[in-house]
């Protein structure tokens, strides 16, 4: 689905991604996770055409949607016409958010009111709706858990992981809460500094000890 190989990035003279290679297969939820500044966003922005690389391939074989950090929805715009601007350009009986609300049902009451004056989870929907309105075999969602509470968390982890098994969605789950994207994802990538130093199983990696020094506070498992 996704293939990423030496992937350099670079803002003028810093280095922001430094020869990072993934993979994603069809059907398979992979995390990418490491701490604030390591290059997690610049690699979605990257995937998603935002960024242009410096050097590197990246091969997609399908449609990419991203769940942007910070939701960054439309903010005086209502929910509805939120949902709808994420089917741009595809045919008009694809432009319907009928399936969004069947989703996310809480979404149907607030259908009228700006996005702006909803919830962090209400709006968090609302992102993942309006990326799953492009109709995409890989949902990209850049820190899904990102100022909400654990609750809200738990209830959006279980609608991607329903997504993923009904669907055959495939999920880049880039994510700073680490213990959160190794319970979702079997598969796991670790980014420092721009680099992956660690790949493999998820459980392998909640198992490695600098991975759990790092980034599990030392508590193995």
């Amino acid at each position: 689905m996704l293939e990423v190989r030496d992937l350099v990035v670079r803002y003028g003279t810093a280095t922001a991604l430094d020869e990072v290679s993934l993979d994603v297969g069809p059907g398979e939820m992979v995390a990418l996770v490491g701490a604030n500044g390591a290059g997690k966003s610049t690699l979605v922005n990257t995937l998603s055409g935002i960024v242009r690389p410096s050097a590197g391939v990246v091969r997609l074989d399908g449609r990419l949607a991203q769940v942007p950090e910070g939701r960054q929805l439309f903010a005086s715009l209502t929910v509805e016409t939120n949902l709808r601007l994420g089917a741009w350009g595809l045919a008009r009986a694809r432009r319907d958010p009928a399936r969004i609300y069947a989703l996310f049902p809480d979404l149907v009451a607030l259908r009228g009111r700006p996005a702006g004056s909803l919830s962090g989870g209400q709006q968090q929907m609302v992102a993942v709706g309006r990326a799953l309105m492009a109709d995409p075999d890989l949902l990209a969602v850049d820190e899904l858990s990102l100022g909400l509470a654990p609750m809200v968390v738990r209830d959006l982890a279980e609608h991607l992981t329903q997504l993923n098994r009904e669907r055959g969605l495939a999920v880049l789950l880039i994510e700073q809460e680490t213990t959160l994207a190794f319970s979702l994802c079997s598969r796991a990538y670790v980014l420092e500094a721009g680099r992956v130093v660690a790949s493999g199983p998820s459980a392998s990696l909640r198992e490695d000890p600098a991975v759990v020094s790092a980034y599990l506070g030392g508590l193995p498992g």
